[in-house]
């Protein structure tokens, strides 16, 4: 029954998307990225938390800022034509089409009553090292970024930007500080699921791994609506899994805390007590 729930939440979650492609056609793939949207979050249906307002809260920032503001804003960096046919419409259409998706997802999560009581707590670590780590996170990102980003530029994807280093060039010093702070802010997109996911610490690291490359990547680059071959989509599929997974597993691991081992106590111990 659980499977079929669960077939059901990215089937039917899936399906809400869809509307968007009334203006641009290609119903089937955007069926399709709904789908694997979905997919992402199953982890938060099952084991996030337990009320449609809560699984929202989870849901929401990491459409708005990871599968929206983020990707715009390295297709204004590294595409002008995309700089130049943009408009404040776009963008708001996009806060709208998430919005909507993410609220028919929680409610989906609760009314096919997906969420489970058991599994352990989560726990962060301390405010004051949050801050830090969401900033080592950030650092983190920058690091893939350029290992990962480099070896796909030059390997597969150059001859689709001649313009990338020109774009890099203009904007200085600020690129990195750029790319760090993309880091950050996809890692606090995060930090909601990382809260409340009643899963192992490794677990919730994979978990949150899979979302950030899903949802910034895998999902939108699906769409008939990027303007890419297919050739380009597929490299920066598996550039972006090495980004953004590996920036998730990083945030999972660091942010929360290692489980306490329980232990048996000793028959003596028990009876003392």
């Amino acid at each position: 029954m659980t499977t079929l729930r669960i077939a059901l939440y990215c089937l039917i979650g899936g399906l809400v998307i869809t509307f968007s492609a009334l203006g641009t056609g290609g119903f089937g793939w955007w069926w399709l990225a709904g789908i694997l949207f979905a997919a992402a979050f199953v982890p938060v249906a099952q084991f996030g938390p337990r009320g449609v307002a809560a699984q929202f809260g989870v849901i929401v920032p990491v459409f708005l800022i990871v599968s929206l503001a983020c990707s715009w804003s390295e297709a204004v960096i590294f595409v002008p034509e995309f700089r130049q046919r943009f408009v404040i419409g776009h963008l708001a259409g996009g806060v709208v089409m998430y919005a909507i998706f993410a609220l028919a997802l929680a409610v989906l999560a609760v009314t096919l009553k997906l969420p489970q009581a058991e599994g352990p707590s989560a726990e962060l670590r301390p405010a004051w090292a949050l801050v830090a780590l969401v900033l080592v996170c950030g650092l983190a990102y920058a690091l893939y970024y350029l290992v990962f980003g480099s070896i796909t530029y030059q390997f597969f994807t150059k001859q689709y930007y001649p313009h990338a280093a020109e774009q890099v060039a203009r904007l200085g010093g600020w690129f990195w500080p750029i790319e760090i702070a993309r880091g950050a802010v996809m890692t606090l997109a995060v930090l909601p699921a990382i809260r409340t996911l009643r899963m192992s610490r490794r677990q919730t690291a994979i978990a949150v791994g899979v979302l950030l490359w899903v949802t910034g990547g895998l999902a939108p680059l699906v769409l008939p609506v990027t303007g890419m071959v297919p050739r380009q989509r597929f490299a920066h599929i598996i550039e972006i899994l090495t980004q953004n997974a590996s920036l998730g597993i990083t945030a999972g691991l660091l942010l929360r805390r290692k489980q306490a081992r329980i232990t048996s106590a000793a028959p003596g111990a028990a009876l003392a007590a």
